[in-house]
């Protein structure tokens, strides 16, 4: 569908006033004065983007009002993702800002919000902070928010029974490195290994989450680490005392500011430091920031869950998959990942 002439001239303008004359004001309203013009949802979500920009920059350039200026710019970002999850500059650029603002200690400002002009968004989302985790090496720089296609994206190939029907479809999931490095690594090697192949998505919660990787007993009472990372069984002990592979586990990467969005996958564990290759994707619909990090949160009383990549293609076979007819939250027609690959 072409693009309304109104709209196309206010997406240039604005882009020009952020980009080039440092006039965000000006962005804004182009960007309101063409809001009319928006004809389907894609627009409306590139029209939030750009205005979510603007909001970011006024914030720079107005300090007195930053506070107010960054809490609309983040609520327009999370709008926009809501439309159009998958789109990695949007959530890199949102994640920045929630960066800029965990170090002027401004709060997201968001609110528990269930509908947006009539369709479920995400909710609950709360503080987004980076900070160390136990095993970087080095600090995190904003620039590598922006380093677009540095992440490794894998390919998983599903098959689910919808309406009496076999589907097989493709989920692609961007992996983010360089926050969660030990997770992704883990993953990897199982990937490399073909050890998710053949796996289950053993349990399934509406609106919450849709969960696998036990590549022990393909069921969800088993899997490990595919490295050993200093912890055993959740126990940071010497290599020499843990025996067997399948008590590898992984330490918690969840000050990393990656949030349980629309599209986040994330490890499943058993309590903190004991995550193996078991994980969870969120549907668009889904209602998990119950499991975030935040920085006043007992990880010990109440249950954080490292993310460490989100779906960038394929979120709708993650939605069908959630709402699947179960029985004690096991789908009643098994859920198989046939293959997974990097791609």
């Amino acid at each position: 569908m072409p693009i309304p002439v109104e709209l196309q001239k206010a997406w240039d303008d604005a882009t020009e006033f952020v980009d080039e004359k440092n006039d965000p004001e000006a962005a804004l309203l182009a960007l309101r004065s063409a809001w009319s013009s928006i004809e389907n949802e894609a627009q409306r979500a590139k029209t939030l983007a750009l205005a979510a920009d603007a909001g970011t920059e006024l914030g720079i350039v107005d300090q007195r009002n930053q506070k107010s200026h960054w809490q609309k710019a983040y609520r327009n970002y999370t709008k926009s993702l809501s439309i159009d999850p998958k789109n990695k500059k949007t959530r890199r650029n949102m994640n920045k800002l929630a960066s800029m603002m965990d170090e002027k200690s401004i709060s997201l400002g968001l609110g528990i919000q269930m509908f947006d002009q009539g369709n479920p968004t995400p909710i609950g989302l709360l503080v987004m902070v980076l900070s160390l985790a136990a095993f970087l090496v080095s600090i995190k720089f904003v620039s590598e928010f922006l380093d677009n296609g540095s992440n490794p994206v894998v390919a998983l190939e599903v098959q689910y029974v919808l309406n009496g029907q076999t589907i097989t479809g493709e989920i692609q999931i961007e992996l983010y490195k360089d926050d969660a490095p030990m997770h992704v690594e883990s993953f990897l090697t199982h990937t490399e290994n073909f050890q998710y192949d053949g796996v289950e998505f053993h349990r399934v919660i509406n609106k919450f989450m849709i969960q696998g990787g036990d590549i022990e007993n393909k069921r969800g009472s088993g899997g490990y680490a595919a490295h050993y990372y200093g912890f055993c069984n959740g126990e940071q002990v010497p290599e020499s005392q843990c025996q067997q592979k399948e008590d590898y586990t992984i330490p918690y990467e969840h000050e990393n500011g990656l949030k349980h969005t629309v599209g986040a996958v994330a490890a499943a564990h058993g309590g903190l430091n004991t995550d193996g290759s078991q994980f969870y994707i969120v549907p668009s619909d889904g209602s998990a920031s119950h499991l975030d990090w935040e920085v006043d949160k007992d990880c010990s009383a109440k249950s954080c869950h490292t993310v460490f990549g989100y779906v960038i293609s394929g979120l709708e076979h993650v939605d069908a998959i959630s709402k699947l007819d179960t029985q004690n939250e096991s789908p009643v027609d098994p859920v198989r990942i046939v293959a997974v690959r990097t791609i």
